[in-house]
């Protein structure tokens, strides 16, 4: 085993850590991939030579650190690539490692009974599609002609689905940055259809996002709107803003207007989330003047209230929609 996947328990709204687990675990390894908001593949093939330890002991190592730098837990997932790490994962529990061996027996036993939707890249369309023909598990797809696959998915797709549920994983992990994401969302106690209760959930994440992004002193180029139903489907869209910010009032209105984009009319909402993307220090970031003397009174007020909160704790000041 070479690569392990690493999901954090982080506690809501302490996103801001991920940053220093990631690296932790860039002091084992440079080859980390961060998977906002909470997890991370590791590359541990430079890291067994030069340690001289095994995956299965990086990956105890790395929670006792956790545990102790952060007080936060971990599940973590070890296999002979980025694929088999991610399934390991799911299996994975804080404190065991979930271990998919090397050896292609031992993978073709790991892989044989799982669901087709189980696998990364399988959506829920392909897997109705093999189900319809009898190849529902991982091991009948393996077992397959490859020009049956190919001739109900397609050349590509086909071809790739052989390979995967065979065990062959051609991913890689690539570095990058620590996390260039935060997340909010707003779930409702039911299925809600007021259009002013969706507002005030918008108004509640970019609230929070603009207060978490002005304490880490980043500033963010995209946001990425995703509205969750009652049948469990969703829809996403992302918008980029016209320049990089933490400013509040600019995160709530590119976020209303990505709502209204999107027309809904009587649908039964589950949740609202929220993703900054793109973030960058605001050190960084220029903005452009407006001479709007509301804008900038609005910006002092912001920082007033945002000393507020680091004193008094995040609801000592809040927007009047959300006061009740």
């Amino acid at each position: 085993m070479t690569i392990l996947c690493i999901r954090f328990q982080l506690p809501p709204m302490y996103e801001a850590a991920l940053p220093g687990l990631l690296g932790l675990l860039e002091e084992f390894t440079p080859v980390v991939e961060a998977l906002p908001p909470d997890g991370a593949l590791v590359d541990l093939r430079g890291a067994e030579r030069y340690f001289g330890r095994g995956t299965v002991e990086f990956a105890s190592l790395i929670r006792v650190r956790a545990l102790a730098h952060y007080g936060i837990d971990c599940a973590i997932g070890a296999g002979p690539g980025p694929m088999l790490a991610r399934m390991a994962l799911r299996d994975a529990v804080p404190g065991v490692t979930r271990v998919v061996p090397e050896e292609p027996d031992a993978v073709a036993e790991f892989l044989a009974e799982r669901p087709v939707v189980a696998l990364p890249g399988v959506g829920h369309a392909t897997a109705r599609t093999l189900c319809e023909y009898g190849l529902d598990t991982l091991g009948k797809v393996a077992a397959a002609p490859l020009s049956t696959l190919q001739r109900l998915t397609g050349a590509r797709t086909g071809r790739e689905l052989r390979e995967k549920a065979s065990g062959i994983d051609r991913g890689r992990v690539v570095p990058n940055a620590v996390s260039r994401s935060l997340t909010a969302e707003r779930p409702f106690p039911r299925d809600e259809v007021d259009p002013s209760r969706h507002r005030r959930a918008l108004l509640s994440v970019t609230e929070e996002l603009g207060t978490r992004l002005r304490t880490l002193e980043q500033v963010c180029r995209t946001l990425t709107l995703t509205v969750r139903y009652a049948d469990r489907s969703s829809t996403t869209r992302s918008r980029t803003l016209a320049e990089p910010t933490a400013h509040s009032a600019a995160l709530t209105a590119t976020a209303y207007r990505m709502y209204e984009a999107l027309g809904l009319q009587r649908a039964r909402v589950r949740a609202i989330a929220l993703r900054a993307e793109g973030l960058s220090p605001a050190e960084d970031a220029a903005h452009q003047l407006t001479f709007d003397p509301v804008d900038e009174k609005v910006r002092r007020i912001e920082e007033v209230a945002d000393r507020a909160r680091a004193k008094f704790g995040p609801r000592a000041i809040v927007p009047g929609a959300l006061a009740a």
